[in-house]
């Protein structure tokens, strides 16, 4: 059913990720900068879908960062319709997708009447919705194409804590989404629905450096430093969902 999309990671990325642990992680930390042509936020289109084009097979799902936005959107909602009855009880609701929006313009979508923050992603439990400003995809697929990815999977994250029982969410809500980030993108790649591909190995661990706390867009002590991150990551793409879950062992 899905295409293989190409994200450019190393398949060494879990041997890395946890030398960067003990090194310490590069990247850093500067406001991603405005742009005069951030398109406002469209209509929402189903699930796993986009307002953009996508194109499928190959390097050019990549061209773009609206064509690995669509891509990362896809290979999340598949994983986790594929997987969820393997994971938990009842059926599989994916969010809906507002998609991009504009955080400096006058009519900016709200969350429970509260306009979805600048410069950041979000998942909304009062609309059940995922939604990014394009500024900051911008600012980060310039750094990486992996950054769009790990943002999506980890707000798709959120929107799978809102769907579980209160016993298998974490106390460490942001991590927890890391770990399920990690479980889906490299859950995806066993299902031949992601491939990975040598080169740009160090965007991942640069990404979660960059989103880490202390960053001009989040809340400090809400998302852990970086050492935190990429750690949690590492244990879903190591060991998949359940080691996600409280009490599955440390």
């Amino acid at each position: 059913m899905a295409v293989a999309w190409y994200l450019r990671l190393s398949a060494s990325l879990l041997t890395l990720l946890t030398l960067l642990l003990v090194a310490g992680c590069g990247g850093g930390s500067d406001l991603p900068p405005r742009t005069a042509e951030t398109p406002a936020a469209g209509t929402t289109p189903p699930p796993g879908t986009s307002s953009g084009s996508t194109t499928g097979g190959g390097d050019s799902a990549g061209d773009s960062v609206e064509g690995d936005i669509n891509a990362a959107v896809s290979v999340t909602n598949a994983y986790w319709q594929t997987h969820w009855a393997e994971l938990f009880t009842g059926a599989y609701n994916p969010p809906q997708v507002l998609g991009p929006y504009d955080g400096a313009a006058a009519d900016v979508p709200s969350c429970g009447g509260t306009p979805l923050p600048n410069d950041n992603a979000v998942y909304c439990p009062d609309g059940d919705f995922v939604a990014w400003d394009m500024d900051l995809m911008r600012w980060g697929h310039e750094r990486g194409d992996a950054w769009v990815y790990l943002v999506i999977a980890h707000e798709w994250g959120h929107a799978v804590q809102n769907r579980l029982d209160a016993g298998l969410v974490d106390l460490a809500r942001e991590l927890q989404a890391d770990c399920l980030a990690g479980a889906v993108l490299f859950g995806a790649a066993k299902d031949k629905t992601l491939t990975f591909e040598d080169g740009d190995t160090d965007e991942l661990a640069d990404a979660l450096t960059a989103l880490a706390d202390k960053t001009p867009w989040t809340n400090t002590s809400d998302h852990g430093d970086a050492s935190q991150r990429v750690s949690y990551f590492s244990r879903g793409a190591q060991s998949g969902v359940k080691r996600c879950l409280p009490n599955a062992g440390q």
